[in-house]
């Protein structure tokens, strides 16, 4: 359907295709590689993003053209002490693009995975929610998402500070919002 769109796609392999996992798991060979280093809020995290276009031994799949595997290594540093995580992840796409540029789309991805759902299952207690009965899950996700934008919009960059912020009361609220 993606395909057939027009459209082209970059999607993580987990357990969703535990066949297709296991043969890209098994047959994934590194042809190109790109390493990327963040540092900030008291962590290193080096990527290195490896792309395979060789298919041989990969069960078909609508599109595809390139196998991604991301090797991460987080460095957390607290109280003196370095706690170290590795993780593999697994991605297929039907893009034909380099290493670096299939990491940029990775990362931007998770730019938003971090602005938006983050914050709404954090920060605004979404998947705690025990609200299930019809319209009312879609009328929160709509004030959730209202308020969001809101914070956004008076610059905010720290959502819970600014939802803290905020629950100090109506005249706090009218005074950021600069409402009479």
């Amino acid at each position: 359907m993606i395909i057939n769109s027009g459209n082209d796609y970059v999607a993580a392999l987990k357990g969703n295709q535990p066949s297709l996992f296991k043969d890209v798991k098994t047959n994934f060979t590194p042809e190109f590689t790109y390493e990327q280093i963040n540092k900030g809020h008291g962590r290193i995290e080096k990527r290195h993003v490896s792309i395979c276009q060789n298919l041989d031994g990969i069960r078909p799949w609508p599109g595809l053209t390139t196998l991604i595997q991301v090797k991460s290594e987080r460095q957390v540093f607290t109280h003196n002490v370095i706690e170290v995580t590795n993780e593999t992840r697994y991605y297929i796409s039907s893009l034909s693009e380099t290493a670096q540029e299939l990491a940029e789309r990775i990362r931007g991805y998770w730019g938003v995975e971090n602005k938006v759902h983050y914050v709404r299952d954090v920060t605004q207690g979404e998947d705690k929610s025990r609200i299930r009965t019809t319209p009312l899950p879609q009328n929160f996700a709509l004030a959730r998402n209202f308020t969001l934008n809101l914070y956004r919009d008076q610059m905010f960059k720290n959502m819970a500070q600014a939802q803290r912020l905020c629950s100090f009361g109506l005249d706090t609220l009218k005074q950021i919002f600069r409402m009479k």
